[in-house]
């Protein structure tokens, strides 16, 4: 008999947690480090978030001048060995908007056999678009795994433009504005553990009633927001960007 005979071999489902990060020149110095630290510290304990039935895998891009991912295909968050980012440049998110379309897709990033359930999608700036945005998001929002995605932004400071990010999120709720480098790096731990639990999950239901996971997400945003309050308060030691 083989290893595997008489045992059930359980077939795992896809999830992406997609990384798409501004490197313009604003995001230069305190910012991009602590999105360096952040995400690098968060990776080993995104495996487990997704639970045992769910394959999670990461990417990520980078825009500035023009936009690039990381690595040509999404890599298990278990194995995905984190690159310093660097800032420089402009912010080319129509851009950066217009890539994530084309890889949405089953023919690109979405190609597990077994299936892939609804993507995360991660979007953090500190600024304005450069480009034409408009004409990259209007692509972006035809596509049928971004309408089903979560998506949720960080607005890194008071002059990114909390109405791009809305657009892109689709709800203000799901924008959350960071003032600081601690809560820069708290909010993308919470962000990308809670959101591939819910990602991972059936669809969720509140008060008997069968949410989106979109809807679910902003539901948690809220509640960390309620217990943690600093998390959303520029500081007082004078550490605010």
């Amino acid at each position: 008999m083989g290893l595997h005979d008489g045992r059930e071999e359980i077939v795992k489902r896809q999830l992406v947690l997609f990384f798409i990060v501004d490197t313009s020149g604003s995001m230069m110095g305190t910012k991009i480090t602590s999105v360096n630290v952040a995400i690098r510290s968060v990776l080993p304990d995104l495996q487990d978030a997704g639970g045992a039935d769910i394959d999670l895998k990461v990417a990520c891009l980078k825009f500035s001048t023009g936009c690039e991912w990381m690595y040509p295909t999404p890599i298990a968050a278990d194995s995905f060995q984190w690159q310093e980012l660097q800032a420089d440049g402009v912010t080319d998110l129509g851009m950066a908007f217009e890539e994530l379309n084309d890889k949405l897709s089953r023919d690109k990033f979405l190609t597990a056999p077994s299936g892939s359930v609804a993507p995360v999608l991660f979007l953090m700036s500190d600024g304005e678009p450069t480009d034409d945005y408009l004409s990259g998001l209007n692509k972006l929002k035809n596509n049928n795994w971004y309408k089903h995605a979560i998506k949720v932004a960080l607005a890194v400071g008071d002059d990114a433009n909390k109405d791009v990010l809305k657009e892109f999120t689709g709800n203000i709720e799901a924008v959350i504005t960071v003032h600081t480098p601690e809560s820069l790096k708290k909010w993308i731990r919470k962000v990308s553990i809670t959101s591939s639990m819910i990602g991972s999950r059936s669809q969720p239901v509140n008060d008997g009633q069968i949410q989106s996971k979109q809807d679910a997400m902003i539901d948690q945003i809220k509640d960390i927001e309620q217990n943690d309050p600093d998390l959303s308060q520029t500081s007082t030691n004078g550490d605010d960007w």
